[in-house]
């Protein structure tokens, strides 16, 4: 079936790993960053941000924190047609937070694009088992933090947010 939608997981994958990070100057792109996402819009392919953001829950970051450090993304990127946010602490047990479906899927709906044309690109097993829980595909782009049981777990491991991208294109 033919892609037409690519959610990114934020933190580790489109930008460095910042722990609780509520401050726009300290949002560092990932390499390939910005040539992936163009990469994607050329080719008329909608994107969104799916994440879980614990710190609001946990009372370290603000929603208008996490807006802000948005903002200085899509500064960097361009637009994305949605972000998903999971604002709650891991032990909640709510349906949104990754591995659950609950970001991929309100995140489809948001774009207009059912879960199976789309592709959930993220650096951990969490990023892949929410897209196979919603029903849409997933590419790992693994890091120094992601574990050696995730990249054997997963379906498609790429080397790259790039050639992530070029999967995408190339599914379209």
């Amino acid at each position: 079936m033919k892609l037409r939608a690519v959610l990114f997981d934020r933190d580790g994958t489109l930008v460095q790993d910042v722990p609780y990070n509520g401050d726009p100057a300290r949002v560092r792109l990932m390499p390939a960053a910005r040539e992936s996402v163009d990469l994607l819009h050329r080719h008329g392919i909608r994107t969104g941000v799916v994440t879980n953001q614990s710190g609001i829950g946990r009372g370290v970051l603000t929603f208008s924190q996490v807006e802000r450090v948005h903002a200085r993304v899509e500064d960097l990127l361009g637009r994305f047609g949605t972000w998903q946010v999971c604002p709650h602490e891991p032990q909640a047990g709510c349906p949104c937070r990754k591995p659950r479906p609950g970001l991929v899927l309100a995140a489809c709906a948001a774009l207009g694009v059912p879960p199976e044309q789309t592709l959930v690109i993220g650096d951990i097993g969490a990023d892949v088992e929410a897209a196979y829980a919603a029903g849409a595909r997933s590419a790992l782009v693994p890091n120094p933090a992601t574990r050696s049981d995730e990249i054997i777990a997963a379906p498609v491991v790429v080397r790259d947010l790039l050639a992530a991208a070029r999967l995408a294109v190339e599914r379209t």
